[in-house]
């Protein structure tokens, strides 16, 4: 009895044991696997949760949007307008000093009407602009958008960057279901691989702490959360000095004008109907320091005697003028995001290009266009990873307009530039010449950068007239052994400068969109609707 007394008792004293060690191996396990966790995952967690531990919820919207600049503003009007109730969160509210943001091309004005944004380039003072004139030495050539098709309001528009991004929020500002508020995000809030939305510090200070199904960053070229969303690979090829010239008036009325010469190429344009815009393009190798006055001299000395006549008097005075300089680094960075549930990045934030053509804005709001007709199928966005799959066709959608014209300004920046050789000469000659043939030729070139042919097949036909243009010329009266070797440096150089830019556009998506398999994504819940419609697709 004793013994089956004490066998009873181990036997219970086992079972216990056996429960303690389960429970220590089961909490060793977990413990495991927490830290088999990536090391970036566990970084991003840190900097998006544990960071804000007191922050204060304010409550949950359908859509957070980072940034109220051009993109920002006219998405978080646009999707208001369908009815979505918006938080917009922007750095400072007060009107932007900038020395780019001033030139909206036809495209993007047309993108503007689509938005129903058009009024807000009235009452800004803003400039109608038809076109560009190019100059190199003593020599020019007008470079009109082929605005033939259009009603008469079609056209450029410069202004004062400020002005028009406070039209902008004014009207997002107007709709009772967007909220617009200044603060700073600091950053996203993850659970799980999906963004929930953001932490932010209100003006005076507080930490907050807002929710929604989907945030959308678009604060721009300086974006602090582009880490967490893509693959940032920016270079910095030149910066601009920018200077504001009054009492001048350009040769041309409503042509902004563009000087090829050395050491750099500069741009003129209205911004007002009292003010001129000069942006002088530098290499970022060799930049003046505007503090000790290295920059006044260079404009002086350097830059002046290419200024031309009717300008050059209000050009000096301009550079003497105190504070007048401004200077602004001109970014280059291909579209390479990372799939995010709960998030998605559209405008500079995402893919920048050389500003020399201006294109930057229409590109924003095209991608604001193509975001907002994305989403009004969807009345649900909680589902953030069917809602994610969905939006992967945003990036190749959008390719047709960024592409063409993030090409064609990183392209033409490169042959503006000084020649560095004899190669480069001939480069800009052909250019010169290619255009001066007008026709179908200065208006395709045109049209493409303006946003108006937003096609990559006619980027690809225009190259390579060009270069049978530029090798044409180099061969007459008759073909020698020097003309073809030259011919064939040309076409070597030309080729260097193109197809890296197209190679991170990406071949596929700018000339075979049809084999991306997003291309053919429909909105969760919709499988019957088809998304191929002609305002996403552009048949």
């Amino acid at each position: 009895m004793a013994d089956h007394y004490i066998v009873e008792v181990a036997g219970l004293i086992a079972s216990l044991l056996g429960l303690v060690f389960f429970y220590i191996s089961l909490v060793r396990s977990r413990g495991l696997r927490k830290l088999k966790k990536p090391a970036s995952m566990e970084v991003l967690k840190e900097n998006c949760v544990n960071n804000c531990g007191n922050c204060e919820a304010v409550g949950t919207t359908d859509v957070i949007i980072v940034g109220a600049g051009v993109a920002g503003a006219a998405l978080a009007y646009s999707l208001g307008k369908d009815g979505r109730r918006v938080r917009v969160i922007e750095r400072d509210l007060n009107a932007p000093e900038r020395i780019a943001g001033e030139g909206l091309m036809p495209g993007g004005y047309l993108k503007l009407i689509e938005l129903g944004l058009g009024d807000c380039v009235d009452e800004i003072d803003a400039q109608r602009v038809l076109g560009y004139v190019l100059y190199k030495d003593g020599k020019d050539v007008p470079i009109s958008y082929p605005l033939e098709k259009y009603q008469s309001p079609v056209a450029g528009r410069n202004f004062r960057n400020g002005r028009f991004v406070q039209r902008l929020r004014e009207k997002a500002a107007s709709l009772r279901n967007v909220s617009l508020e200044q603060g700073t995000v600091t950053s996203l809030i993850e659970e799980n691989g999906t963004v929930k939305g953001v932490h932010y510090k209100d003006k005076s200070g507080r930490r907050l702490t807002a929710y929604a199904p989907l945030t959308v960053v678009c604060d721009g070229c300086f974006s602090n959360l582009r880490r967490s969303l893509c693959n940032p690979k920016v270079d910095v090829p030149s910066y601009f000095a920018g200077l504001v010239l009054t009492n001048c008036k350009l040769p041309n009325e409503n042509y902004g004008a563009i000087i090829l010469a050395e050491p750099s190429p500069i741009l003129f344009y209205p911004i007002s109907s009292t003010e001129i815009r000069c942006l002088v393009d530098i290499p970022s190798r060799n930049v003046p320091s505007v503090s000790d006055g290295e920059m006044a001299h260079y404009l002086k000395t350097l830059v002046a005697p290419k200024v031309l006549p009717e300008l050059y008097t209000a050009f000096i005075a301009a550079i003497e003028k105190k504070d007048n300089i401004k200077m602004m680094p001109n970014k280059i960075m291909p579209a390479d995001p990372h799939r995010t549930p709960g998030a998605l990045m559209i405008g500079d934030a995402v893919n920048s290009r050389h500003a020399i053509t201006g294109g930057g804005m229409t590109v924003a709001l095209s991608d604001v266009v193509l975001l907002r007709d994305l989403l009004r199928p969807l009345h649900d966005l909680s589902d953030a990873s069917a809602v994610c799959k969905y939006l992967e066709s945003f990036y190749t959608l959008r390719k047709p307009m960024s592409s063409t014209i993030n090409t064609m300004a990183n392209v033409l920046q490169i042959v503006f530039s000084a020649p560095s050789g004899p190669v480069m000469e001939d480069l800009q000659q052909a250019l010169f010449g290619y255009l001066k043939l007008g026709g179908v030729f200065v208006d395709g070139v045109s049209a493409i950068f303006s946003g108006l042919c937003p096609r990559p097949l006619s980027l690809a036909f225009h190259f390579v007239a060009l270069s049978i243009y530029g090798v044409g010329r180099l061969l007459l009266p008759f073909p020698s052994p020097k003309r073809l070797w030259s011919g064939a440096k040309l076409l070597w150089v030309a080729s260097g400068i193109l197809l890296p830019f197209i190679w991170s556009e990406g071949v596929r998506q700018m000339f075979f969109p049809l084999t991306v398999p997003a291309y053919y994504r429909t909105p969760p819940g919709n499988k019957d609707i088809k998304v191929r419609e002609g305002t996403l697709r552009g048949d």
